[in-house]
């Protein structure tokens, strides 16, 4: 078993679920609320939260497209975190979405 795929252990993560959100609006720019609280692991209330705040702040841009919503990143906005606030988001975007293969971590999820 590689390093990449051992499962992961604890209570903790290096990826926050404001990340999480994002990563999935930036490669899915259309998908539901309901299918990133799936992929993200948390309910779709807190999804709603999320994409309200990353609204609020101007990281993303939501607009209605009939009963759904598209979603824009603003990839050139400075990351918040003070030790990160030299990256934008696009580079965080970027390395999160190299070789992403959402198809084989939804079958992943669904083996476990």
């Amino acid at each position: 078993m590689s390093s990449a795929s051992l499962p992961p252990s604890g209570s903790w993560t290096f990826v926050t679920n404001h990340a999480a959100v994002l990563v999935c609006i930036a490669r899915d720019p259309e998908i539901r609320i309901r299918d990133i609280a799936d992929r993200v692991g948390i309910t779709e209330r807190a999804a709603q939260r999320i994409v309200a705040d990353l609204a609020n702040e101007g990281y993303v841009i939501r607009r209605a497209n009939g009963r759904r919503n598209r979603y824009e990143v603003k990839t050139g906005r400075a990351m918040r975190h003070r030790l990160a606030r030299h990256h934008e988001i696009g580079d965080l975007l970027a390395l999160m979405l190299d070789g992403l293969d959402l198809e084989q971590l939804d079958a992943q999820s669904t083996d476990a």
